[in-house]
């Protein structure tokens, strides 16, 4: 008998298929098409106006260009490229200088004399600065050193200090608590034309009062303080305001360091600082104040801060506050605590007296303050630093 070629039940595979591809209920029919069409349109039409209504899309690539925003911020409507640009982190890639990880901050800086003129300068940039070990941040300052360097003089001086941008944005520098003519006082666009990138300025004037003072951004502060840029400026009289044997500044600072990246740490949804620092440095790299019984110590607190409030307080007995904002208070005005609120840009001299042998505390009193990234580190963190009395 004659054999068909190919195989048995070919045929029937085949005709299987092709019955079901005829097979109406395998068909997309239009309605279908046109249902799937509408829903997808639909959904891409909710997802722009969602989009629309959540973000803002006005804002071009060109004006966040190396913009890198908080961890975990959502973008808002109504957050403008120029608020972006103000909480953005400082760009690694604008680092002019690495700091060795022990180097401290407040280091004296010295004038030169020029027809009896104090001259100092200053030269605004971006570094890698060590707050710990092993949390090393990019910041903003003054001749490579948070804080800037410590300027000292005495009440009746001439002084000018000329101010080098070497930032990637523009700066100015207001000199915090001093009576001096308008035109020296430092707010950018106000007082002043900004100090652009690689431009300069110089400021003169006549340091007419006495006291504790500091110097800090006043171009975009928010920003450029919170990330380094401020520095002490103490103005001495003709004498003491009390009676002490040694003297510490204890500058202020918050820090928002998260996936290598540093933010300008506010008071704002995620924003919020999880680090803290003293002179540059966050606890146990604090300095350590060496102490005899009996021997009293000149604390100057200068709230350098840019956001927050640290209530600071010294174990071992009480100190008396002797000046504040740079102002001596009559001797029978000082008042005896053993906490002061130290607010953004507020100063307090006081005065304490080592009464007993021991480690002792100086601390902000706000506990999460005194923590490294949520955690204490040797028994603290932060805003801590030890007076070791024998």
């Amino acid at each position: 008998m004659a054999q068909h070629g190919g195989q048995p039940g070919e045929g029937r595979g085949k005709t299987a298929r092709s019955a079901r591809r005829t097979d109406a209920a395998f068909a997309v029919t239009p309605a279908q098409l046109a249902a799937v069409s509408i829903l997808t349109t639909l959904a891409l039409i909710a997802g722009s106006v969602w989009a629309a209504g959540y973000g803002n899309l006005t804002i071009s690539a060109r004006e966040v260009e190396r913009v890198v925003m908080p961890p975990g911020m959502a973008p808002r409507r109504d957050l403008s490229a120029q608020a972006m640009r103000e909480m953005a982190a400082a760009d690694p890639r604008a680092v002019r200088f690495e700091a060795p990880a022990d180097a401290r901050g407040d280091r004296p800086l010295e004038p030169r004399i020029e027809n009896g003129v104090k001259v100092y300068e200053l030269e605004a940039t971006a570094i890698r600065w060590n707050i710990l070990p092993w949390a090393r941040v990019t910041a903003y300052a003054f001749n490579g050193q948070v804080p800037g360097p410590r300027i000292r003089v005495t009440q009746g001086d001439r002084l000018r200090i000329i101010v080098r941008n070497a930032l990637p944005e523009t700066t100015s520098v207001h000199w915090h608590g001093l009576v001096l003519p308008n035109a020296m006082d430092g707010p950018a666009e106000i007082t002043q034309p900004p100090i652009e990138p690689g431009g300069s300025y110089t400021y003169e004037f006549t340091a007419g009062q006495r006291g504790t003072f500091f110097y800090h951004s006043h171009a975009d502060p928010d920003r450029q303080e919170a990330l380094g840029l401020y520095g002490a400026l103490i103005i001495d009289g003709p004498g003491p305001i009390a009676e002490y044997d040694q003297e510490i500044l204890v500058q202020l600072q918050e820090w928002l360091h998260k996936d290598g990246y540093t933010f300008p740490a506010m008071p704002a949804d995620d924003m919020q600082p999880n680090f803290f620092t003293i002179n540059g440095k966050a606890y146990p790299e604090t300095e350590t104040v060496r102490m005899r019984v009996g021997e009293r110590l000149l604390v100057r607190f200068i709230g350098s801060q840019s956001g927050f409030i640290h209530p600071m307080h010294i174990h071992g007995g009480p100190f008396t506050i002797v000046a504040t904002d740079g102002e001596p208070l009559p001797e029978a005005a000082r008042p005896v605590k053993d906490t002061v609120n130290v607010g953004p840009g507020e100063r307090y001299d006081v005065v304490w007296e080592a009464r007993e042998p021991g480690r002792w505390l100086l601390h902000c009193h706000i506990n999460h303050h005194t923590t490294n990234d949520h955690r204490d580190q040797e028994g603290a963190g932060g805003l801590t630093m030890v007076i070791d009395v024998r």
